[in-house]
């Protein structure tokens, strides 16, 4: 079973919609028990990092998620959910993330030139780390959509699974730290490409005790 964490600022329905599109058991829940007991759970996120962390934190989700990472077991944070991942985020301020992935969350435009922010709309993936077993299903090149307008940056080029070029600059698209993975752009908004992506992931879930 697949959790879907429910904190107040998740895209839930269309996640659960392509969830159960491929044949995943999945819950949309806030319950420390259920979240302990799945298979996998996902970290959806929309907004800002600041106000998401607040009420990761003031639901008593965030330590529940901690711990589940640190467990062992698979975990994707999706868009705002994979910046949370970081240590901290300058989004209208200085934030604390996770931590489960060392680096941190800066404004795209201070990378990006001359193009238009935010980054919304279909790219391709260029894949810095074909062992990501997120990517079982995916080829070089194929594109998926984005809506962002700050970015990850890894202190360690080893987390950095794939990015995607935009204006010039290579943008943080996936990364991923052992069973810890996250995705800026939204699998269940890219089409057959994200849908693969989340059979992948399912797929790491298989057999997982908890």
């Amino acid at each position: 079973m697949i959790a879907l964490i429910d904190y107040g600022v998740g895209n839930l329905f269309s996640l659960r919609s392509s969830l159960a599109r491929i044949g995943a058991d999945c819950v949309v829940t806030d319950e420390k028990k259920i979240i302990e007991s799945a298979d996998g759970v996902i970290l959806p996120g929309v907004g800002a990092f600041g106000d998401a962390a607040k009420k990761l934190e003031d639901s008593r989700l965030k330590d529940v998620v901690l711990d589940y990472a640190r467990g062992g077991r698979p975990l994707l944070g999706i868009c705002l959910g994979m910046q949370l991942l970081f240590d901290r985020s300058f989004e209208y301020g200085e934030h604390r993330g996770l931590g489960l992935i060392a680096g941190e969350v800066r404004p795209l435009e201070q990378f990006v030139k001359g193009q238009k922010i935010p980054h919304m709309g279909w790219n391709a993936l260029k894949l810095s780390s074909a062992a990501c077993p997120l990517f079982k299903y995916t080829a070089e090149g194929e594109y998926v959509y984005f809506v962002h307008s700050f970015c990850g940056v890894c202190a360690e080029k080893s987390d950095l699974a794939a990015v995607s070029d935009y204006g010039g600059y290579d943008i943080t698209a996936a990364v991923r730290r052992g069973n810890v993975m996250g995705t800026q752009f939204h699998p269940e908004k890219s089409g057959e490409v994200g849908l693969k992506m989340l059979k992948a992931f399912c797929e790491m879930c298989e057999g997982v005790q908890a």
